[in-house]
């Protein structure tokens, strides 16, 4: 189970260090460029804070399990990431049903499937 727990941990820090790192350098312009359609729904100091908070987590996530130091942190970091989690399922539901974009049904999709991980590794840590 420690290894399926930080695989999962793992694979969620990759994921939310490249978003959290794009999202809080780029442009909206090149956000939207290179596909990341959540950018148009909120305003660009929203899309910021989140980034930054993607950056927090994703060392919550690693270090105090690694470090030994209150590592029940980790399990909430992940409760963190599955609530933006949601809030991204919404916003591109939303994107998908007022757009009639049937495009935003497949990030709904790998929402739904990073959301079941941070799911996973907060039982498994708390």
């Amino acid at each position: 189970m420690t290894v399926a727990l930080w695989t999962g941990q793992v694979l969620l820090a990759a994921i939310f260090a490249v978003s959290g790192a794009l999202k809080s350098t780029m442009s909206r312009e090149r956000m939207l460029e290179t596909g990341q359609t959540g950018a148009a729904a909120y305003p660009l100091p929203v899309v910021r804070f989140t980034a930054i908070c993607e950056l927090f987590a994703v060392a919550g996530l690693i270090l105090p399990v690694l470090l030994g130091i209150a590592p029940a942190l980790t399990g909430w970091a992940a409760v963190g990431l599955a609530v933006v989690m949601v809030g991204a399922m919404a916003m591109h539901g939303r994107l998908a049903i007022a757009g009639h974009r049937p495009a935003e049904w497949r990030n709904v999709g790998v929402n739904t499937l990073i959301l079941a991980l941070c799911v996973f590794v907060a039982a498994g840590r708390l």
